[in-house]
């Protein structure tokens, strides 16, 4: 099924609500489908940037009592004034948090501290006293008497990556999945994977971590056939003995709607690629094929006839005209 921007008649449907839900469930939707379908967290969908457009629209005309009585009347624009609403998104993006900040004038507590929090203890630079100055209360030391030290300062922590392994089945590889991850330090972390995702992906959350490094998700996406999941393609490994990459052979291979036979053609190497046109994941009206790779395996043991066989082998290869036998 392909993706495409909702008509602008059904905000509702935009932000996934049934038609005359309250403020606060409409709040909360906009946040989700915002951080859905914003592009910075979108980087490989080319359709997040209209999609994130069509949600703020849908917000800003339900959320707004006139515009929305002006849509639900007919008027396309939900505008009663009838001016031509401003594209916001005319100069670029926000980065997301700025933008709920902005939308909902809600202050956000920082994930990383501020400088003053790196300062020691108690230090208030605003009501600091002058040099010569002491606390009121405060009686002087006697000279040659011991001052107690004051406190170290509060360690700065080093910024480390960390990952996480996610394992998709191919349908939510293929649709894109939410994910919602645990820091180390407690903080819940949601992301939604690109769709057209695929096995070995490494997607990057900048700056999430403690410290302020980043946090990798490696992206898993197998069967239990072994096969691998690559956007629309789907990957393969066959393993083969020297003799059937050498003679050919039909095989049995495994494929997403089930097993088909395969002809190696003879003198195939480790490597080559035998394509299954069609086989592969389904978008819309594409399809991708399905590609085996050939990998020959050698058995760890040999028995005394095949090590025999294997040492005529190496003789004829070495001497391909039989002229020392």
């Amino acid at each position: 099924m392909t993706r495409s921007p909702a008509a602008p008649s059904d905000y509702w449907s935009v932000l996934g609500l049934e038609p005359g839900a309250d403020a606060s469930s409409l709040k909360r939707a906009f946040r989700a489908q915002a951080r859905r379908w914003h592009p910075d967290l979108n980087g490989n969908d080319p359709l997040a940037e209209e999609r994130f457009k069509l949600v703020n629209e849908a917000y800003a005309v339900l959320s707004d009592p006139r515009r929305r009585q002006a849509w639900e009347a007919g008027d396309p624009g939900g505008d009663a004034s009838g001016r031509e609403p401003q594209d916001p998104f005319a100069t670029g993006f926000p980065d997301f948090e700025e933008y709920l900040d902005a939308l909902f004038g809600e202050r956000r507590r920082s994930r990383r501290p501020s400088n003053a929090d790196f300062g020691p203890p108690g230090r208030d630079d605003e009501a600091a006293p002058e040099p010569d100055a002491e606390p009121e209360g405060h009686e002087r030391e006697a000279p040659g008497s011991v001052t107690a030290s004051p406190p170290p300062p509060l360690p700065v922590q080093a910024s480390s990556d960390q990952e996480s392994l996610v394992e998709l089945s191919p349908e939510q590889a293929l649709q894109g999945e939410r994910v919602e991850l645990e820091l180390a330090d407690g903080t819940a972390v949601e992301v939604w994977t690109p769709p057209l995702a695929g096995d070995g992906w490494r997607l990057r959350l900048a700056g999430v971590t403690p410290g302020g490094g980043d946090h990798f998700l490696q992206l898993r996406v197998r069967t239990e056939e072994g096969l691998r999941i690559d956007g629309l393609r789907v990957l393969y490994p066959l393993e083969l003995s020297p003799a059937e990459a050498a003679l050919g052979a039909e095989v049995v291979v495994p494929t997403l709607r089930g097993p088909v036979k395969l002809r190696v053609p003879p003198g195939s190497s480790s490597g080559r690629l035998l394509r299954l046109r069609g086989r592969g994941q389904e978008w819309g009206g594409q399809r991708g094929d399905q590609l085996v790779e050939v990998r020959i395996v050698v058995p760890e043991e040999l028995g005394d006839a095949e090590a025999a066989l294997y040492r005529r082998l190496q003789e004829l290869a070495d001497d391909p005209d039989g002229l020392h036998r």
